[in-house]
C-alpha cells in the first residue's frame, strides 16, 4: 500500500478534485512552455548577416542565455504543477479534520513537526511527517473513532475496528498514545521448542474474544475457517502431521524442499501462514520464518506468538516491510488469491520476487485453482519471472464438505539471478 502524508496547517488536509478551471490553467501552462521552447529554437538557429555578426554576437548570446534560464524555470514550475495534477487526478477529496466529530488525537498525529536544527544534511528533510494509508480518507469516521481514546490510559478493546480499517486499505494506521490491553496475569511461558506444539490457553488472547464466533481455542480446533485452516488449531491432531506426512501428490515433504535450496535455507517468509505450523516445522530445522497473518475469524496472531513464533500483522495489500533479496524461501498457498484483478496479483507477485534472493525458493503450496482461467493466469505470470521449475504438480482433491473434486497447484520454483 502506498501512503500519503496529510499536512494540518489551517485544519484541513487538502486533496481537492481536479476541476475544469484547474485543467484550463494547466493547459495554458503547457502552451507557455511550448512557446518558450519555440523562441529558444529560433534564437539558436537565427543567423545574422555577416557585417553585423561581430556587433550582435554578444547580444545573441545574452538572448539565448536568457531564454535558456526561462525554459529551466518553466520546466521546474511545470514539474511542480504536474505533480499537483497527479495528486488531484487520484480523486481524493479533502479530509476536513476541523469538523467537530474528528478526534483531537488524529489532528495532533497528522501535524508536521519542524526539525529543531532545520534541514538535516544527510536526508535533506526539514520536518517530521506522520503518514497514514491513503485509503484512510474514505473511512474518516472510523479512523476518528479509532483515534478517540484516553491519552495515557488503556486502549479501547477495538481490535476489530482496527482490522476493519486495515482491510479497507487504511494501512498503516496512526500510532496511539494509550496502553495496549494485555492479560491480567503475567503467567509462565512454555520454553522453546516445547512451546511449538503445546496447547495455548484462552487467556493468551489480548483483551477479550469479542468479535469471534468461537470463544476459545478448543472450539476453533474443530472448525474449518478457510481452505488452509481446517482444524488448524488442533496441534495434537492434523496440524502435527503437516509437512512431514503426505495426503496426496500435491503435498511436498518439507525436508525434500529444503534439500532443493541453493546455498542453504536460513530465513523464510510464510504468506497467509494460519496458525504458524509451517514456521514451527522450520524452527525445528533451525530456520527462522516470519508468519504473515491477520485475525480474520480467529486470533491467529496471538496463537502464533504463543508458540514462540514471529507473527506479522499485515494485509497483502501492503508492501512487504523488508529490504530486497533478504529471504531464502517464501511459502504461500491459496492465500495468494487476491481476487479477480490480474494486476493486483501481479503487484503481489513482484513484491514476493523483490524480497526473495536470487537462488531462493518460492514454494506455492496447494494453490486452489477455481477454474482453468485462474490457473492459466498464475502460470503465465510465473513464466514471466523466469523461475526454474524444481517441482510442479497439478492434482485433484475431494472437498470433504461438498464431495466435489477440486484442482490444486503445488510448485517449488527457484528465482534466477538477474543482471
Amino acid at each position: 500500500m502506498g501512503s500519503v502524508s496529510l499536512k494540518v496547517g489551517d485544519g484541513t488536509a487538502r486533496f481537492k478534485r481536479a476541476t475544469l478551471c484547474s485543467s484550463a490553467v494547466n493547459l495554458l501552462m503547457i502552451l507557455s512552455v511550448l512557446t518558450t521552447n519555440l523562441f529558444a529554437l529560433y534564437a539558436f538557429n537565427y543567423s545574422p548577416t555577416h557585417h553585423h555578426h561581430n556587433l550582435n554576437s554578444h547580444k545573441n548570446i545574452s538572448l539565448i542565455s536568457e531564454h535558456v534560464s526561462k525554459i529551466l524555470r518553466e520546466i521546474d514550475s511545470s514539474q511542480r504543477k504536474l505533480a499537483k495534477m497527479e495528486k488531484e487526478l487520484l480523486g481524493y477529496d479533502s479530509i476536513d479534520v476541523s469538523r467537530p466529530n474528528i478526534a483531537s488525537e488524529l489532528k495532533l498525529y497528522l501535524q508536521h513537526h519542524q526539525l529543531p536544527l532545520g534541514k538535516d544534511s544527510r536526508t535533506g528533510i526539514t520536518e517530521m511527517v506522520a503518514s497514514v494509508g491513503h485509503s484512510c480518507e474514505k473511512s474518516t469516521d472510523l479512523l476518528s473513532q479509532y483515534m478517540n481514546y484516553k491519552v495515557s490510559g488503556s486502549c479501547p478493546d477495538d481490535w476489530s475496528l482496527a482490522q476493519k480499517l486495515i482491510l479497507r486499505g487504511c494501512e498503516p494506521l496512526p500510532r496511539r498514545r494509550c496502553f495496549a490491553k494485555g492479560g491480567s496475569k503475567l503467567g509462565l511461558l512454555k520454553p522453546f521448542p516445547l512451546s511449538l506444539w503445546s496447547s495455548v490457553v484462552d487467556n493468551k488472547v489480548v483483551g477479550s474474544w469479542s468479535g469471534y464466533g468461537c470463544k476459545g481455542f478448543d472450539c476453533l480446533s474443530k472448525k474449518k475457517l478457510s481452505r488452509e485452516c481446517v482444524n488448524c488449531f488442533d496441534l495434537a491432531g492434523v496440524e502435527n502431521q503437516r509437512y512431514v506426512k503426505s495426503k496426496g501428490k500435491n503435498d511436498f515433504f518439507l525436508d525434500d524442499v529444503l534439500g532443493l535450496g541453493s546455498g542453504g535455507i536460513r530465513i523464510g517468509f510464510d504468506i497467509g501462514g494460519g496458525s504458524g505450523t509451517f514456521a514451527a516445522r522450520m524452527a525445528e530445522r533451525n530456520v527462522t520464518v516470519i508468519t504473515n497473518t491477520l485475525n480474520v475469524d480467529a486470533p491467529f496472531s496471538e496463537f502464533v506468538a504463543s508458540r514462540g513464533l514471529f507473527p506479522l500483522y499485515l494485509s497483502l495489500d501492503h508492501r512487504f516491510p523488508f529490504y530486497d533479496n533478504v529471504f531464502d524461501l517464501v511459502h504461500a498457498s491459496s492465500g495468494l488469491d487476491v481476487g479477480s484483478k490480474v494486476e493486483k496479483l501481479e503487484f503481489l507477485m513482484f513484491d514476493i520476487d523483490r524480497v526473495l534472493r536470487p537462488g531462493g525458493l518460492f514454494w506455492l503450496d496447494n494453490f486452489y485453482c477455481a477454474n482453468d482461467e485462474k490457473k492459466g493466469v498464475l502460470t503465465r505470470l510465473i513464466e514471466r519471472f523466469g523461475y526454474k521449475k524444481l517441482k510442479w504438480v497439478v492434482g485433484e482433491k475431494v472437498d470433504a464438505a461438498t464431495g466435489k473434486s477440486e484442482v490444486y497447484l503445488s510448485a517449488v520454483l527457484q528465482k534466477p539471478a538477474r543482471g
